[in-house]
């Protein structure tokens, strides 16, 4: 815990006080807009998927490339090859999350593997697989792989140690046990809610559930090596440090249809787990500690509705 606290301190004394202020200053409005105007609900209700797309992608790159912006005077001079792989992962990585945003009809293609109800279950077991797969298409495509020598796009367990990310999560715990017993909290967790209905038959259930858990931790997996992975580690080599502010901004937009305690905590949490990784050279960590908040707050939101309907 001592070494992360030193990372934080070390980044704060590294990165340039008034960067860090304009960037949260333009995160804060960003989400003062979004709740009040309800920005990423009618981008995600649009009347056409294409339209959604384009929005999400607009709204994405916009909020990328405003903090690089920001942090442009104090960035180090790059070489035309750096500048090209520096615009290319700018211009694509805003499009990948796009496409991850908005909804894929896979009921037509589980249909025909699995007919009836069951192709619903199907299709929300398959989503955030398919969408790992994609990110890993463009992580072969644009990785540096002079990152980490014992790391494989970011995960690596090269002198890993779990303490310190369990103490972390430790700290978590009584947040989340407040966060559960929220209307806002509740109408959103536990995710597990969604398979209520559609196999309210199935004996036993917990197959069922279990395996929809481990595909909803799948999605951490895809954040984390999108977010700690590509626009850190991946920017390593480009931008140095400089990398961490963009990211956390990036990141928390993506929160934008979250409770907004959660999304708020989403942009300060990107910084400390990009600084972790910036230092560590490795995602593991950050991915554990992701890991470990999501399943939490699907039993937190579990708990929460027996506490709500026991009153």
């Amino acid at each position: 815990m001592n070494a992360f606290i030193k990372y934080l301190q070390d980044f704060f004394r590294e990165i340039p006080r008034r960067d860090f202020f304009l960037i949260t200053v333009f995160a804060a409005a960003l989400i003062s807009l979004n709740y009040g105007l309800k920005i990423e609900r009618q981008i995600r209700t649009a009347s056409d998927w294409y339209l959604s797309l384009a929005l999400f992608y607009l709204l994405y790159l916009f909020v990328l490339a405003t903090a690089y912006l920001i942090h442009y005077p104090k960035m180090e001079d790059q070489g035309s090859k750096d500048r090209k792989k520096f615009l290319l992962i700018l211009l694509l990585s805003p499009l990948f999350f796009a496409f991850k945003m908005i909804s894929w009809n896979l009921g037509q293609v589980t249909e025909m593997i699995w007919p009836g109800i069951r192709s619903q279950y199907l299709a929300l077991v398959l989503h955030w697989p398919l969408r790992l797969v994609m990110l890993l298409v463009v992580l072969q495509l644009l990785w540096d792989q002079q990152v980490h020598p014992h790391s494989i796009f970011g995960i690596s367990l090269h002198r890993f140690r779990p303490k310190p990310y369990l103490l972390l999560l430790l700290v978590m715990t009584p947040v989340i046990a407040i966060a559960s017993v929220r209307p806002d909290f509740l109408l959103v967790y536990p995710k597990l809610q969604s398979i209520s209905l559609i196999h309210p038959a199935e004996k036993p259930l917990w197959p069922w559930k279990l395996l929809y858990e481990i595909s909803y931790g799948v999605d951490f997996i895809t954040i984390e090596l999108f977010f700690r992975g590509l626009l850190v580690l991946g920017m390593l080599n480009l931008v140095g440090i400089q990398a961490i502010l963009p990211m956390a901004a990036f990141y928390c937009t993506v929160h934008f249809g979250k409770p907004v305690g959660e999304c708020v905590s989403s942009y300060f949490g990107g910084i400390v787990l990009g600084v972790i990784a910036y230092r560590t050279r490795t995602i593991t960590g950050g991915l554990m500690v992701h890991l470990g908040i999501a399943w939490m707050m699907e039993l937190g939101g579990w708990l929460g509705h027996l506490y709500i309907n026991s009153r």
